[in-house]
């Protein structure tokens, strides 16, 4: 795989003036113009990126410091606002909207010399596994083109696989930055709830969604992650933690490290043997460098599919109630009065897929279904996050498979939304 130059050997050609940003730029736009066929990007800021870049080399010229992104040319999934800029989840319903600001990730790239080349395709409104359900056509695995790139973050993985951008931002509900990063072979990283603020990201389930990155390498991954996590005045759920500082925290040496592997998920009917014989090549190799690797079981694990999908569900519908063809975005040119302006244009702006969950939502928030369904699975989840909690008091870390199986083929799984669903079964916990 040629990912291009990770962004930590970029900053070191730009230190010693062997590189430059608009150098780069160009280079990342020339490979984004040879790979058009992969369906990446929905859009690509060119003029903008080089004139950002131009400023950054004038910046670096004249002896100013520079930010500790400097340079970095980062892509955006689709769901996370940059001000002036469309932003539609790749979906119909948000045909020609502009955002009216940056997300604060958005704002703390910038702040620190990152320059923004283009949103990235995804599955509509983040509601996917495999980047088929983009109302702008499904994007293509670099490494195989006959493959799925994984999703709901599939562009901005596939973007880093190909090497056309440095990093990117994705957002994670049920390991929709995890899985397309395993899928093309990349780096992705879905941290802590609250550790990144949600403001400006386009809400799928609000208690689940996360914006996190997806790079080349762990080092690039650090260096993002302590750029943009952080309290937010604008987000009452972001921690007020200390951020960490991370890029010097990996560089740390100690293998010491209390490992539990969860054999119940790894013998789990349905892993695909190739995963199984991977998984166990880095168990050995872990092993080998001194950590201590202990048997763990997870009881909850026929359990997880099923809560998830009843409370993500329940809160998309409440969350995509906005969206009524009412104030902006995509309107039904059929619609004769405001009830029908409002069905006609969820119906013919919303994919099946996000109908498919809105639907289900809706349902179990529905009286007489809401203590049967939604109640329930609250206590369940709980009982799900204090059994991790429980493991982790005894371990520094949890290890499992990203997904039961390697990236699939195109439309293999479209006709089964079951089958779609249990892609997520090790990445919801």
């Amino acid at each position: 795989m040629n990912y291009g130059r990770p962004y930590n050997l970029f900053r070191e050609q730009l230190l010693n003036g062997s590189s430059s940003s608009t150098e780069e730029v160009q280079h990342i736009l020339e490979k984004i113009e040879e790979r058009k066929n992969l369906n990446i990007y929905l859009e690509v800021y060119a003029e903008e990126a080089l004139n950002r870049a131009k400023e950054l080399d004038d910046h670096q010229a004249q002896g100013n410091p520079i930010g500790k992104l400097h340079g970095m040319v980062i892509a955006l999934k689709d769901n996370i606002c940059y001000r002036d800029h469309h932003v539609s989840a790749s979906s119909k319903i948000l045909q020609g909207f502009k955002s009216l600001y940056s997300a604060t990730a958005t704002e703390r790239l910038l702040a620190e010399g990152a320059i923004i080349i283009g949103r990235t395709n995804c599955d509509e409104f983040a509601m996917g596994s495999s980047n088929e359900n983009s109302a702008y056509g499904n994007v293509l695995n670099p490494i195989n083109e006959s493959k799925v790139p994984g999703g709901s973050s599939g562009g901005s993985a596939a973007a880093v696989s190909a090497g056309l951008c440095h990093a990117a931002l994705g957002s994670d509900t049920g390991g929709s930055i995890r899985q397309p990063a395993s899928f093309c072979g990349v780096i992705g990283l879905r941290p802590t709830y609250g550790r990144i603020s949600r403001h400006g990201l386009l809400a799928f389930a609000s208690s689940f969604d996360q914006i996190g990155t997806v790079s080349s390498t762990v080092e690039d991954a650090a260096l993002l992650l302590e750029v943009i996590a952080g309290h937010d005045s604008y987000d009452g759920t972001v921690s007020n933690h200390p951020v960490a500082d991370y890029s010097e925290a990996i560089k740390e040496s100690g293998n010491n490290y209390s490992v539990a592997v969860l054999e119940d998920c790894l013998n789990q009917k349905g892993v695909d043997e190739e995963i199984k014989s991977r998984f166990q090549e880095i168990i050995s190799g872990i092993s080998a460098d001194g950590c201590q690797v202990a048997e763990a079981t997870f009881p909850f694990l026929n359990y997880v599919i099923p809560v998830y999908y009843v409370l993500a569900t329940a809160e998309a519908s409440s969350n995509l109630s906005r969206y009524q063809g009412m104030t902006y975005g995509y309107r039904s040119s059929q619609s004769n009065s405001i009830d029908s302006a409002i069905r006609l244009s969820r119906s013919e702006g919303f994919g099946p897929e996000v109908q498919r969950r809105i639907m289900l939502g809706t349902f179990v928030l529905s009286e007489g279904y809401y203590e049967a369904y939604y109640s329930k699975a609250q206590k369940v989840r709980r009982m799900i996050r204090d059994y991790t909690n429980e493991l982790l008091e005894h371990h520094d870390f949890i290890m499992l498979p990203t997904s039961p199986a390697t990236a699939f083929a195109i439309g293999e799984n479209t006709k089964d939304p079951i089958a779609m669903y249990l892609e997520d079964i090790f990445t919801i916990q």
